[in-house]
Parts: structure tokens; C-alpha cells; sequence
């Protein structure tokens, strides 16, 4: 693929390339951003917040404009001791024992939505299957209702649209309409997901359930509780970063499987046995997020290079997934391997996603549902991908069963 190459050869400079911002109409541009493309930077620089910064944004390039910082101004943009507090409230809800209590949910949910590709024949992978459960655990978790998924799903596909025409009303350029038309999509998206839940986190202040939702409102932890403000930003964190992440991996699961049919037919071997490393390795293969950015807080030296203070770094989850430094045989899907110190989560550090563990559920109850019921279940064609430089989306995805 031809990113791939881009990036194998971005790790052979000794230093890491120094790339110009686009400048858009309406946004706060920068010089620029260094590319941080080897394992070992990605991993050291996630590990290092104090010199690399999520403030003041780490999932943008450039600054995002204050009003929108309102919705998006979530805990992945904050360092310590502002992100401390935050996860510090909300990691008491993802614990291994809260997390055990919706495994039935999730294979019931997995079950219904692989038993309708039957009666509704095979159209969209990612639309029919894909996009299905994680939204649908998102919702379950916070106490949503039912009839809200399809919007909260949309909102979410035009929140992480990238440049992409299909999302945004029409093609994205350096215009200025252009530059409002796409602010503007994001700004409603945003909007609408935030006051969905911060309206249901006054309701339970009220009358808490024992969802996610009365538990973060409701949690006192050394005397600190979520705000609406911040339940509604961590609400868009959690169904943007959670539902459309664990999408992607799905559909790119898929692909890889009947792309690798020999590593098909070794997970249907034994799929107990061999479905925890398939699923690290699609997420290894795969990486959903392709970057975050980071700002450097002081003058630092780091593996050789000297960064300066202010300097924009990204990291760049694809490229250190496929360091041969790390990874013997990067290129190769092999579910089998091991060790696989992936960074498809982050490279560790304070920011390491919370939601690992649910991902993972997620994607094996999916793939073993699957693979169960259409063992010969195959992508046709190539996928329909998302033109966006943050996630590796997958909008669309032919398939086949038999």
C-alpha cells in the first residue's frame, strides 16, 4: 500500500520529516508537525507527557477554535492534573468486573445482528454488521435508549468525516465555504451529542439506574464528581473513540481474514486458541487511529533529534506497527504472533486507551459469531475508505456468504 511505503521510508531518515501544515480558512495553523513514524519514538514520546503535551489538542493538527472546544474538549486533550481527576472518576466504571457484567449483552447483541445478514441479504458489511455492536454497547453502557443509536451513529460519522465528501455535503478544499460548510457539520455533530448527554446526566442526578451514566454523575471520588460539561465531552470521547474504532477493526478483520485464508483457516482450527492473538494481530495490521499529536513543553532531545519548545509532534500508530525493529516480518498477518507489542492503542503512558479490554470483547464476540454461523463469510472487492488522516475508517465493505 502505497502509505506504508511512505512511512517505511520516513523510518530510514535518521531524523524524524518535518511536514508543512495545510492552512485552512478560519483555523490557527501552525509552521508544521515532525513525523514520528519508528516504534520506539512513538513509545517514548506516549511516555513522556511531560515534554510531550496533549494540550492544547492532541486530536487535531491545528488548535481547535474555542467553541468547539466546548464538545471536544475531552480528558484526551488535557495532561496532568486536570486528565488525572477525570480518568481518575471515569476508571472506576471500566474496571474487569463492570466490564464482565455486559459480556452477555454483547454476545446476544452479536447474535442478533449476524442472524439478520441472513434475512436482509448481504449489502454493507460495515453498515449491516460492523457499526452494529459497538454502538450499540456505547448506548447500552451509558442508558440510552434504543430509538437514539441511529442518530448517535450519524453524528458519529460526521465527527470523524476527516475531508470526506459522503459526511461533510460535498468535497472539502481550502475555500473558505468549503472550511465552514466542514466546521460547521462538526460543530452540529458535536453539539447534538453533547446535549443528548448531558441532558440524560441531569435525569439521572435525579433518578440514577445503575447505568454508566448515573455512576459517573453520581461518583464521588475524593470528593469529585463529572459536570454536565464534562460528561458531555467524555460522552462524545467514549461513542466517537470506542464505537467507531472497534468498527473499523471489525471490517478490517474481515478483509484480512479472506485476504490470509491460510491464517481463516488455522483461527477455525482452534478458534479459542488462536482468537486472542488474531485479534491483536488485526489490530497491529489494521491500526484504526493513524495519529495523535503532541506539544513539545521545553527543549528536549529524544533517540538523536533535538525538538524545541512549541514544536508539533505526530505519532504515528500505522508506521510503528510495522517497524522492523520490533516486528519481525511487519508486513505479514500472523495471528500467531508473538510478542506483539503493538501500539494500536496508544504506546502506553497516562493516555493509554481505557477502553482496550471492551474493544477486544467486542471484536473476538463478533469474529466468533461470524465465523460460526458463515464460516465461508468473505469481503468482495476492495473496501470504500474513509479520506480522513486520523482514522483508517472503513465506510463501506462489499461481502459474501455461502
Amino acid at each position: 500500500e502505497e502509505r506504508d511505503a511512505a512511512f517505511a521510508l520516513l523510518r530510514e531518515q535518521d531524523d524524524p520529516v518535518f511536514f508543512k501544515e495545510l492552512r485552512f480558512p478560519l483555523l490557527k495553523s501552525g509552521e508544521g508537525y515532525y513525523a514520528l513514524t519508528r516504534h520506539a519514538d512513538v513509545v517514548e514520546a506516549s511516555r513522556t507527557p511531560e515534554v510531550f503535551s496533549n494540550e492544547p489538542c492532541a486530536n487535531t493538527i491545528v488548535d481547535m477554535p474555542g467553541y468547539m472546544a466546548r464538545y471536544f474538549g475531552s480528558m484526551i486533550n488535557m495532561d496532568d492534573p486536570r486528565h488525572a481527576r477525570l480518568r481518575r472518576i471515569v476508571s472506576r466504571s471500566f474496571t474487569p468486573r463492570k466490564l464482565a457484567e455486559l459480556d452477555a449483552y454483547i454476545s446476544d447483541t452479536a447474535r442478533e445482528i449476524v442472524e439478520r445478514v441472513e434475512e436482509d441479504g448481504c449489502r454493507d458489511f460495515v453498515t449491516q454488521v460492523a457499526a452494529r455492536l459497538p454502538v450499540r454497547v456505547i448506548c447500552r453502557l451509558m442508558g440510552i435508549a434504543e430509538d437514539r443509536h441511529e442518530e448517535i451513529l450519524a453524528q458519529t460519522n460526521v465527527i470523524l468525516a476527516g475531508y470526506d465528501p459522503e459526511y461533510l455535503g460535498g468535497p472539502v478544499d481550502l475555500s473558505l465555504l468549503s472550511t465552514a460548510r466542514m466546521l460547521g457539520r462538526w460543530y452540529v455533530a458535536g453539539r447534538r451529542l453533547h446535549r443528548l448527554a448531558s441532558d440524560l446526566g441531569r435525569r439521572r442526578r435525579k433518578a440514577p439506574t445503575g447505568d454508566l451514566t448515573s455512576l459517573l454523575v453520581h461518583a464521588n471520588i475524593d470528593g469529585e464528581r463529572l459536570t454536565s460539561q464534562e460528561l458531555g465531552s467524555f460522552f462524545i470521547l467514549l461513542v466517537v473513540a470506542g464505537a467507531e474504532t472497534t468498527r473499523t477493526a471489525i471490517a478490517h478483520g474481515l478483509k484480512l481474514l479472506t485476504d490470509h485464508p491460510d491464517q481463516r483457516k488455522l483461527l477455525l482450527s482452534d478458534f479459542d486458541r488462536y482468537i486472542p492473538g488474531a485479534v491483536e494481530e488485526i489490530i497491529r495490521y489494521s491500526s484504526p487511529v493513524i495519529q495523535f499529536r503532541r506539544t513539545v513543553t521545553r527543549d528536549h532531545v529524544m533517540n538523536g533529534h533535538r525538538f524545541r519548545k512549541g514544536d508539533k509532534v505526530l505519532l504515528f500508530y500505522p508506521s510503528a506497527n510495522r517497524d522492523a525493529e520490533v516486528f519481525e516480518n511487519p508486513d505479514r498477518f500472523d495471528i500467531t504472533r508473538t510478542p506483539n507489542p503493538h501500539v494500536g492503542f496508544g504506546g502506553h503512558g497516562p493516555h493509554y486507551c481505557l477502553g482496550t479490554n471492551l474493544a477486544k470483547q467486542e471484536i473476538k464476540v463478533m469474529l466468533r459469531e461470524l465465523l460460526r454461523r458463515y464460516p465461508d463469510i468473505r469481503s468482495v472487492g476492495e473496501p470504500d475508505r474513509l479520506w480522513s488522516n486520523f482514522v483508517n475508517g472503513v465506510k463501506h465493505l462489499s461481502f459474501e456468504i455461502s
